[in-house]
C-alpha cells in the first residue's frame, strides 16, 4: 500500500485555509496536510478585512465581467473562475450555515456583519478534514528532495530549525516584500514581479480640503494627468488627503506607474462626473436665470455636500453671500472649472487600514491556471497574493484567494 500523500501548504490566511480544506477533503485519509502560518494568529486579514464585517466576495456572478477587477491577472483567473467563482463561495459558505447579503455596491458580507462568522466557518471546516494547524511556525527554505520511489518531492526547514518533507508545496505566503513564500519560488526558479503597493490612499496637504475631513461625495472621476488612470465612484475626504473607492480604483490600476513616480503625482477631481467644464457652465447659467435671488454659497444645484460646496464657491473666489444674479460669466466659468477639474498635488500615501494589497509576485506566466501548479517545479504550487495578482477593492481579492485555493487544493489532492 503507498504511503500516504504528504501536502504541506504555507500560510494560514483566506488562499492557504481554502486550499488546505479543498485538498484534505478530496484526499480523505489517502493524505496528510499540514498547513503551517508563520504568525500565531492565523486568518488575520480575514478578520479585519471590511472594518471587522469581512468583505467575502463581490455579486459579480459573471466570469468575464469578474476578471475585469483585476488590474493583474484578469486574463489568467478567466478561465479559474470558470471552475470557481462568487455563487460557488457563496454556496459553500451557504451549506456549511453561513448566510450572506449582498449591499448595494455589489459588496458581499456574512449576515452577521461579524468576520468572526467566516473565520470560525474556516477552522471548524480545516478540523473537520483532518488539517493539522500549526501556528508560530514560517518557512525558512525548500528544496527539490525525491520521495520513495524516486517520486518528485520537497524539503523544507522551518523557522524552529526542524525540516520536513513533503509530496506537494503549496506558497500562499502573500506577496509583501518579506514574504519567504517570494524568496522560496525564486529559489526553486521562479521570476518575482517586485512587490509594490495596491489600494493606498493620498496624502494631499491642501487648504482647499482643511476642515473636511470625514465628508464624501457620492460620485466623482478621479484621472492622473498625462496617464490612462481615469476612475469613477465615491470619494472621501480624510485627515490626511483623499481616499475613498475612485482613489483606491485608481491606486490599483496605477499601482506600479504611481511607484515609479515615488507617490508624487497630481490629480484632477471631477466632482459633477456626468458635466465637462462648458456643460457644466452652461448649466449654472440656467440656475443663476432661474434662481436670481437665492445667495449661491446657501443653494447648491449639484448633489454635492453643503460644506464642499461652499468651499468650491469660497476657492472660486466669489462672496457666500453673493446672489446668484451677481454672478458674473468669468466666476461662473473659474467655479464651473474648479468643480470638474480640481487638481490636488499627492505627496505621498498610506495604505488602506490593515487590508495591504500588493501588486507583484510570482510570474503569472510560469504558473498553470488550471491547477495552480508551477511550471518550473513540479508538485509546487501557489495560491493568493504571492502571484502577481490583485484586484480593486470590493471582495475581488478575496475572492482570487477562494479560486486560486480552491484550483489547487484539489490539483494536489489529484
Amino acid at each position: 500500500m503507498a504511503d500516504p500523500r504528504e501536502v504541506i501548504i504555507v500560510g494560514g490566511g483566506a488562499a492557504g485555509f481554502f486550499a488546505a480544506i479543498s485538498c484534505a477533503g478530496q484526499l480523505g485519509p489517502a493524505g496528510r496536510v499540514t498547513l503551517l502560518e508563520a504568525t500565531t494568529h492565523p486568518l488575520a486579514k480575514v478578520r479585519v478585512s471590511g472594518g471587522g464585517r469581512c468583505n467575502v466576495t463581490h455579486a459579480c456572478f459573471d466570469p468575464r465581467e469578474l476578471a475585469k477587477r483585476y488590474p493583474r491577472g484578469g486574463r489568467e483567473l478567466l478561465g479559474a473562475f470558470h471552475r470557481w467563482q462568487p455563487r460557488d463561495m457563496v454556496d459553500w459558505l451557504a451549506a456549511r450555515g453561513v448566510a450572506t447579503k449582498t449591499e448595494a455596491d455589489g459588496r458581499m458580507f456574512p449576515v452577521t456583519d461579524d468576520s468572526g462568522t467566516i473565520v470560525d466557518c474556516l477552522l471548524r471546516a480545516a478540523a473537520d478534514a483532518g488539517v493539522d494547524v500549526y501556528t508560530g511556525l514560517g518557512l525558512r527554505t525548500a528544496e527539490r528532495a525525491a520521495r520513495p520511489e524516486g517520486a518528485p518531492g520537497f524539503r523544507i526547514t522551518l523557522t524552529d530549525e526542524t525540516s520536513r518533507a513533503c509530496d506537494r508545496l503549496l506558497l500562499a505566503t502573500g506577496g509583501n516584500k518579506g514574504s519567504s513564500g517570494l524568496s522560496v519560488a525564486a529559489s526553486l526558479g521562479h521570476t518575482i514581479e517586485p512587490p509594490v503597493p495596491s489600494l493606498f490612499t493620498f496624502h494631499i496637504d491642501d487648504a482647499r480640503l482643511a476642515g473636511l475631513s470625514g465628508l464624501s461625495v457620492p460620485e466623482v472621476i478621479a484621472a492622473v494627468p498625462g496617464t490612462k488612470l481615469r476612475e469613477r465612484g465615491p470619494l472621501l475626504v480624510t485627515h490626511w488627503g483623499l481616499s475613498g473607492p475612485a482613489i483606491l480604483k485608481l491606486s490599483a490600476w496605477g499601482a506600479r506607474e504611481l511607484a515609479a513616480r515615488h507617490y508624487e503625482f497630481p490629480v484632477t477631481i471631477n466632482f459633477a462626473p456626468d458635466h465637462s467644464r462648458d456643460s457644466l457652465i452652461r448649466e449654472l447659467g440656467r440656475v443663476r436665470e432661474q434662481n436670481p435671488r437665492k445667495q449661491i454659497a446657501t443653494w447648491s444645484p449639484l448633489p454635492l455636500p453643503q460644506r464642499l460646496w461652499e468651499r468650491l464657491v469660497a476657492t472660486a473666489g466669489v462672496a457666500p453671500a453673493t446672489p446668484w444674479t451677481q454672478v458674473g460669466n468669468a466666476a461662473l466659468a473659474a467655479l464651473a472649472g474648479l468643480i470638474t477639474g480640481a487638481e490636488f498635488k499627492v505627496v505621498g500615501k498610506s495604505l488602506f487600514k490593515e487590508e495591504f494589497v500588493t501588486c507583484g509576485g510570482v510570474r503569472l506566466a510560469e504558473v498553470d491556471f488550471k491547477t495552480m501548479e508551477s511550471r518550473k517545479c513540479p508538485g509546487l504550487h501557489f495560491a493568493g497574493e504571492v502571484l502577481d495578482i490583485d484586484g480593486i477593492t470590493g471582495g475581488f481579492n478575496f475572492q482570487a484567494a477562494w479560486t486560486t485555493g480552491r484550483l489547487a487544493g484539489l490539483a494536489m489532492a489529484g
